[in-house]
């Protein structure tokens, strides 16, 4: 038994010909990331730490959608979501609508340790937020120039997602802004298993272009996009209501526990045969070290490590 993390920047139609400006930053800033998440495992730092730290690391970082990337809503507003679970005992955090926290899967963290409950929302969250005297801001240091351009493309085009990945290009003639492609990324997350044995999952978003306010989708929703128990830790990415419609991310560890399958084999019959294409990517880990990174997307923005050694940062499926 040893240590294993895995991290995801999200999972869609990430096109081959994604432009190095825009590939690069986002591949540097996963292969950091993961050695933050590495050394921490090396100094015994637990699992669900661990996964906490490395999804603020993803939630400050401009390139992913969640924290200071995510993308606005259909009023220009930012609703971020996260969730977090500790494997061994169950014990979980979810929160939804926040516009002013500045990471909202360490507010996740505190309803599960310094509330009853689970998941907290809006201004319930808001206001949990600001009595527990967790970092917030002005909600504007949310909505970034860039985003308000792709919301505004995602009205023009009539859509509800677009590739946020690809780069905003300005018309010189129509004076337009145009994207390439249409995407569901829209998530970060990261799973652990500590030397120990102990297992987590941490997950947060912004959601996606264009939605609906009020809308929430699998991210802090337990068991669809993040879960954890004794035996594997997963965190989701992808079209948040279909992974909410096949609970996904307990269906991996259902099939581990109830049909003994690896978590390999598990992974793949959740996201190969249970989901539709294009719909959905996951990283997980197992009690025993055991590394997933699957998805039946185009591909999935992903990291991992483990004790003996193996690390690989990607994108599209390895060849």
């Amino acid at each position: 038994m040893g240590w294993a993390i895995a991290l995801h920047g999200g999972a869609g139609d990430i096109p081959l010909s994604l432009p190095l400006e825009r590939r690069q930053p986002r591949e540097e800033a996963l292969r950091h990331f993961l050695q933050v998440g590495v050394q921490a495992l090396q100094v015994k730092m637990p699992a669900l730490q661990v996964a906490e730290l490395v999804v603020r690391e993803l939630e400050n970082s401009p390139h992913f959608n969640a924290g200071r990337g995510s993308v606005l809503t259909s009023q220009g507003t930012v609703e971020m979501e996260a969730a977090i679970m500790d494997g061994n005992t169950k014990k979980c955090g979810a929160v939804s609508g926040l516009t002013t926290v500045v990471n909202a899967i360490s507010l996740a963290r505190l309803v599960m340790e310094k509330t009853p409950h689970i998941y907290l929302a809006f201004d319930g969250a808001e206001q949990f937020a600001r009595d527990q005297g967790v970092e917030t801001v002005d909600p504007s240091h949310f909505i970034t120039p860039e985003n308000i351009e792709r919301l505004k493309q995602a009205k023009e085009a009539d859509r509800v997602q677009i590739d946020y990945t690809q780069p905003i290009q300005k018309d010189a003639k129509k004076e337009t802004l145009t994207a390439n492609g249409d995407s569901q990324i829209g998530t970060v997350g990261c799973v652990a298993v500590d030397s120990d044995g102990n297992l987590a999952s941490a997950t947060s978003t912004g959601g996606l272009v264009n939605k609906m306010v009020g809308r929430i989708g699998d991210t802090p929703v337990i068991g669809a996009g993040t879960y954890a128990n004794e035996l594997c830790a997963v965190s989701a990415t992808g079209r948040g209501e279909a992974i909410i419609r096949g609970t996904v991310a307990r269906d991996v560890a259902a099939l581990m526990e109830f049909k003994g399958l690896s978590l390999n084999e598990a992974a793949a019959c959740v996201v190969k045969e249970r989901t539709p294409k294009g719909t959905v990517g996951l990283v997980a880990v197992s009690a025993t070290g055991e590394v997933a990174m699957t998805f039946n997307t185009t591909g999935m923005f992903r990291a991992c490590a483990t004790e003996d050694g193996h690390s690989e940062v990607a994108i599209w499926p390895s060849t």
